[in-house]
């Protein structure tokens, strides 16, 4: 029959747990202030490189995406804060309130044509003509930081995924499951009509009517009555190859 520890064996097990636990706090320190040496450093030399291609992160739309995620691994936000360290030395909170401010311009300028979904590669573009070719260059990860810091101003700015695309929202609401549904039909050629829900999407007719009289309300669509044998069909703008190129001539016109 095994003895039990006694009173002594007991004090000498929990010093020796003790004793580890305080050993591996004091590693777990360590490695803290290690990383954090580390962190500091890197920031230290990421503030060095910033100043060194000041002008190529300001002129190259590619370069500064890549800037930014270097930002983000050592957890930097050059656009935390308009009076900051980083706004001063890169001039990025000027450079985004600037072109904050272009989009909101463009998306007010065609709600009228799509609803307040407008996509984002044609966003990029009526931006880019709105703002000359005197200056820098913008990129969609450009406009996607500017609708990001848009969005604590509430307002409904966000982005809104149709399969592939990525389409701008600037009106409060969301789209259901059956109107993405249609959208992401419409990706195509634009367009869809009533039969084609339901036909490729297995829906009852009164299904299909409800999700387009939904689009049609929300200012999303617009209705066709000359199509192929007099079909009705239902055209997106948002959709379209350069919503914002059209719009643009109206709006100078």
């Amino acid at each position: 029959m095994r003895r039990r520890p006694g009173i002594q064996g007991l004090k000498v097990s929990a010093e020796a747990r003790d004793h580890y636990k305080a050993l591996g706090q004091t590693v777990a320190d360590t490695k803290l202030e290690h990383v954090r040496a580390q962190m500091a450093a890197f920031k230290q030399g990421l503030e060095g490189f910033a100043l060194k291609h000041r002008e190529d992160v300001r002129k190259d739309p590619a370069f500064r995406a890549q800037f930014h995620a270097m930002c983000a691994n050592v957890g930097v936000d050059p656009l935390a804060s308009n009076k900051g360290a980083w706004a001063q030395m890169l001039g990025f909170g000027d450079f985004y309130y600037e072109l904050g401010v272009q989009v909101v311009e463009a998306c007010l300028a065609t709600r009228a044509l799509n609803g307040g979904l407008l996509e984002l590669g044609s966003l990029r573009r009526y931006v880019s003509r709105r703002r000359g070719s005197r200056a820098d260059p913008v990129s969609e990860d450009d406009i996607l930081r500017a609708i990001g810091k848009l969005g604590v101003l509430g307002g409904g700015f966000a982005i809104v995924r149709v399969g592939e695309r990525r389409l701008v929202r600037s009106v409060p609401g969301e789209l259901s499951t059956d109107t993405n549904a249609v959208l992401r039909l419409a990706q195509a050629s634009g367009h869809v009509a009533k039969p084609q829900l339901i036909q490729e999407l297995g829906w009852r007719d009164e299904r299909a009517v409800e999700a387009l009289w939904a689009l049609l309300k929300e200012g999303l669509a617009l209705v066709d009555d000359q199509g192929p044998g007099g079909q009705r069909l239902y055209w997106f703008p948002c959709l379209a190859a350069d919503a914002g190129g059209s719009v643009t001539s109206e709006a100078g016109a």
